[in-house]
């Protein structure tokens, strides 16, 4: 994958994060919102910030062997 798929892909990823914590906010400030949605929100941004940190891991090894080149 190159440099640019996996940037692109974390920034993906970064909307689909900052969705889930609108959609967190947004229940709590619910009256009787449901805990167990909030836990579940609460593992997929989670999950989401790990992913992103793959991406950018991918992406700084990617742009690392680009630079090594000759």
């Amino acid at each position: 994958m190159s440099t640019e798929e996996s940037l692109s892909r974390a920034e993906e990823l970064l909307a689909r994060l900052e969705a889930a914590r609108g959609e967190l906010d947004r229940l709590a400030e619910t009256e009787g919102g449901s805990p167990d949605r909030a836990l579940e929100i609460l593992g997929e941004l989670s999950e989401l910030a790990k992913s992103v940190e793959e991406e950018l891991e991918r992406a700084k090894r990617a742009a690392e062997a680009d630079a090594e080149k000759p």
